[in-house]
C-alpha cells in the first residue's frame, strides 16, 4: 500500500490539487498498479524482445501529400462566431 505522504508528493509532483478524499482513492489505485508491476517483474521473460506495440504495425497513416487549400467560406462554417473572415477566440492574457 502506498502512503498518503507518497500520494500527496506524487501529486505535487505533477502540479495536482488533490482532496482528502482523491488522495485516498488514488493510493489504493496507486497500489493496485504497484502490485501488478511486482507481479509482472516475477515472470520469465526470458528471450521475450522488448516491445512498444505488440502488433507488428508500421507506418499505417496515408502519405504526407500536398493537397488544394479549404475555401475560407468553409473553413468559417463552423466556427461558433465568425467576424467576417477570421475566428473569434477567447483572449489569452
Amino acid at each position: 500500500m502506498i502512503s498518503e505522504e507518497q500520494v500527496r508528493h506524487v501529486a505535487n509532483l505533477a502540479r495536482l490539487g488533490l482532496t482528502d478524499e482523491e488522495v485516498e482513492r488514488m493510493g489504493g489505485q496507486l497500489g493496485a498498479i504497484l502490485d501488478s508491476i511486482e507481479r509482472i517483474q516475477e515472470l520469465d521473460l526470458e528471450g521475450v524482445p522488448p516491445t512498444a506495440n505488440p502488433l507488428n504495425l508500421t507506418n499505417v497513416m496515408r502519405p504526407d501529400e500536398p493537397q488544394p487549400e479549404l475555401p475560407r467560406e468553409v473553413a468559417l462554417s463552423t466556427a461558433p462566431e465568425p467576424d467576417e473572415e477570421l475566428f473569434v477566440v477567447p483572449r489569452i492574457d
